[in-house]
């Protein structure tokens, strides 16, 4: 019992530290979370001394986004502007290997180029003025040094068949010029994501740093008809120096049908010689193969490797390749996690990395060897772990449902706790049990507890500490609520896990409107994280309960869970959502289950178009970026592996799945009020989807309206706009289960 209760004694006293955070302040508002600083990229100073970030600051007025240089020391203190004030937008800072430069990407005249200046490592301050290392005309971001410090690699969009950057300069001139802005297509992938093809591909470039006073002559590493790196949405580096400086890394896909392709491969380069060609690593896998870090002594090479090709959601493993060899040796076969960053230990010995497990993205540490089971070191929701050059402290990003990205340290780097009851006792199948003797409600207070609801301003038990506090004026203002897990039986038997967040100022004694929000992918997962686009936090703000369940095809869960929704996107997935919607009301009292919404974007959208032909029970629905017709939808999106994989072939090979889950087949079934929002730039599903869907609805007299964006892809970013969408979704949901009010289809629109 005592060693019971000592165990139990953090978790207790941290809650009670952050219980204030939770009571006080009021409700959290759009405006609010513009005001947020966006701490991004970090990287550490070469002595260990000094930690540099960016942060993007939000300006609602000017509509605009612009990204600035933080520096903070390791131990603590007062971060600071490392950049002039007014100087433009800088972003991703790297340190020379002596500490006595730095070199940026920023933003002046309208050109993003590489910029070195001198940097003070006693100080931690820049000394003089910048001076731009590239010229280019197809502009340069993504640099990086090489070992000795006098070169560095950067990326640039070039024409493919341009020996030159003159030949780049006129060809842009040129396309600008025309009056005529036809296109002629000879391949798939003709668009991608926001923006069609150009022609036009990205290249690594190497550059000399001192040319004197004019910047330096790049040479194209890469040429050739291939991106390098492929089309991501962030991430780590696609491509590093080896640690001697004698070759490159680099990814890139060269399958010659890119849009039923995730083929990445990895390849090097020497730099010795400059006519050599590259190597290929990983010919041998079909699946993706990315992100190369090498090991500090050269050694080996780190990759997060997929088997299946064609499969973008098959599990993400950690394999090292041994350079003197290519012997390739998987890492986390038995680790049945998405392996998500990667970072090598200082004296390469082993690694860290980020992997999502039920609704939180722990640091784990991977030993060299096949055998061996990754060692988690702390839960919470974390990304780019980062050892100092002594290797003593591990710097990391990490967020919540409460807080966004802020910097934290980990020191010393060992594992100080045994997993939790709910995270250690996991069932053969890698699913984590429910949390028998309780109300299946929040867990009594656990390490998972702590770590992610702690107070920050003091060092956990775990050698944690909160390095930066960006955000603490504007969040101390309000009051964000904590997430709450719980866990059900879903379809089949199997254990599915839920989330749950009440409203500001909540009364037990209350019943409440319930916005039901479904993640999209369906390979993703709702957890305790922060999300600009969904804030459950500011879905709860107008005095709402927020319910999000993690159905089948979630990922954290093991890849067999991940896999269940392939082939079954309105079966397993659509049962494990009202399973969990019913447990919810049956648990939690304060639930008003006669006034709930159901709201959802891509994935989420197609399910919101599935519930509205299968189910009454909603007041009303929110369909974001939804496919509404299988069919259509194939023959109008870019990357076509994911709809072959997922509809296990072409609606011509296999037309009976694309109409089994297409909900446009359940439309004389529409009844609920359904709020349709799509962007004319969204490529991964056509707004042709939503138009179908908002044409279905009003032609049934079904109450509905559409927000379309002209300027918008799968994602709503710009500021202004995203302030519509969280008035029209918020206006139309208080309408139907909220506060009435003007009724959203009396009278025109407002005017914004």
């Amino acid at each position: 019992m005592l060693r019971r209760l000592a165990w139990l004694l953090p978790a207790v006293v941290a809650l009670i530290l952050c219980a204030p955070m939770f009571a006080q302040g009021r409700p959290f508002t759009f405006e609010d979370m513009m005001k947020l600083k966006r701490v991004g990229d970090f990287t550490i100073s070469p002595d260990g001394h000094w930690v540099v970030f960016s942060a993007v600051d939000v300006s609602l007025k000017e509509n605009t986004r612009k990204g600035h240089l933080w520096i903070i020391p390791t131990t603590g203190g007062e971060a600071h502007r490392l950049t002039e004030p007014g100087a433009g937008t800088e972003d991703r800072l790297r340190f020379s290997p002596d500490g006595r430069h730095v070199l940026f990407t920023a933003v002046r005249n309208g050109q993003s180029q590489i910029y070195v200046q001198l940097f003070h490592p006693e100080t931690g301050t820049l000394i003089g003025t910048p001076h731009a290392v590239t010229n280019i005309s197809t502009e340069a971001d993504g640099g990086t040094w090489s070992p000795d410090g006098k070169k560095i690699l950067f990326l640039s969009s070039v024409w493919p068949h341009c020996q030159d950057d003159a030949c780049n300069r006129q060809r842009d001139e040129k396309a600008e010029q025309s009056k005529v802005k036809a296109k002629i297509f000879d391949h798939l992938l003709y668009r991608h994501w926001a923006a069609y093809e150009t022609g036009k591909r990205s290249h690594l470039f190497l550059a000399s740093v001192d040319c004197g006073e004019q910047p330096c002559v790049a040479r194209d590493l890469t040429p050739g008809d291939w991106d390098v790196p492929p089309f991501s949405l962030g991430g780590q580096d696609q491509y590093a120096f080896s640690p001697d400086g004698r070759e490159v890394a680099y990814v890139s896909n060269h399958d010659p049908v890119q849009a039923i392709s995730t083929n990445s491969d990895v390849w090097t380069l020497s730099l010795l010689t400059p006519d050599v060609r590259p190597v290929n690593l990983t010919a041998s896998n079909h699946g993706s193969d990315s992100t190369p870090v090498y090991s500090p002594d050269g050694k080996y090479l780190a990759i997060r490797s997929q088997f299946r090709g064609g499969y973008e959601s098959d599990r993400f493993r950690l394999q090292i390749i041994e350079r003197a060899t290519g012997r390739i040796i998987n890492l986390t076969e038995g680790f049945d996690r998405w392996v998500e960053s990667v970072a090598w230990a200082a004296d390469s010995t082993h690694l860290y990395i980020t992997a999502e497990d039920a609704g939180e993205a722990p640091i784990y540490r991977v030993e060299l060897s096949a055998t061996a089971q990754p060692r988690q070191l702390v839960r919470g929701f974390n990304d780019s772990p980062m050892p100092t050059p002594d290797g003593r402290t591990l710097v990391f990003l990490r967020n919540s449902v409460r807080f966004p990205n802020e910097i934290f340290t980990l020191s010393p780097i060992e594992p100080h706790f045994a997993p939790p009851p709910a995270v250690a006792n996991k069932p053969a199948n890698g699913h984590h049990l429910p949390l028998i003797g309780h109300n299946h409600t929040q867990a009594p207070p656990t390490p998972r507890a702590v770590y992610s609801e702690k107070d920050d301003s003091v060092a956990a038990p775990t050698g944690e500490r909160r390095l930066t506090h960006m955000n603490d004026a504007v969040l101390s203002k309000v009051q964000m609520q904590p997430v709450e897990w719980f866990w059900f039986t879903g379809a089949e038997k199997k254990q599915v896990e839920g989330f749950l967040l009440k409203p500001p100022g909540f009364d037990p004694g209350r019943r409440y409107p319930v916005k039901f929000l479904i993640h999209g992918g369906p390979q993703g997962a709702w957890g305790d994280d922060w999300s600009y686009r969904w804030n459950p936090n500011l879905f709860a703000a107008s005095g709402y309960v927020v319910v999000m369940i993690n159905p089948r095809g979630s990922t954290g869960y093991g890849q067999a869970f991940v896999d269940d929704i392939n082939g079954d996107w309105g079966g397993r997935a659509y049962e494990d959502l009202m399973l969990g919607l019913d447990y919810a009301e049956r648990t939690y009292a304060f639930i008003d289950k006669d006034r709930e919404c159901a709201m959802g974007a891509s994935y989420g959208g197609y399910m919101a178009n599935w519930i509205l032909g299968h189910t009454d029970r909603f007041k009303c629905i929110v369909s974001h970026d939804g496919m509404f017709n299988p069919e259509s939808a194939y023959g109008t999106t870019e990357e076509l592996w994911f709809n072959e994989w997922e509809f296990k072939g072409t609606p011509w090979t296999n037309r009976e799945l694309y109409r089994k889950w297409s909900p446009a087949l359940a439309e004389t079934n529409f009844k609920t009020p359904t709020l349709v929002v799509h962007g004319q730039l969204d490529y991964r599903l056509d707004v042709s989807e939503g138009f179908q869907l908002f044409t279905a609805l009003q032609r049934q007299k079904v109450p509905s309206r559409m927000l379309y964006f002209p300027d918008e892809g799968h994602w709503v970013l710009k500021p202004q706009n995203s302030q519509l969408w969280w008035k029209t979704t918020g206006d139309w949901v208080d309408w139907f289960i909220g506060t009435p009010g003007k009724h959203p289809l009396d009278g025109p629109p407002p005017e914004e």
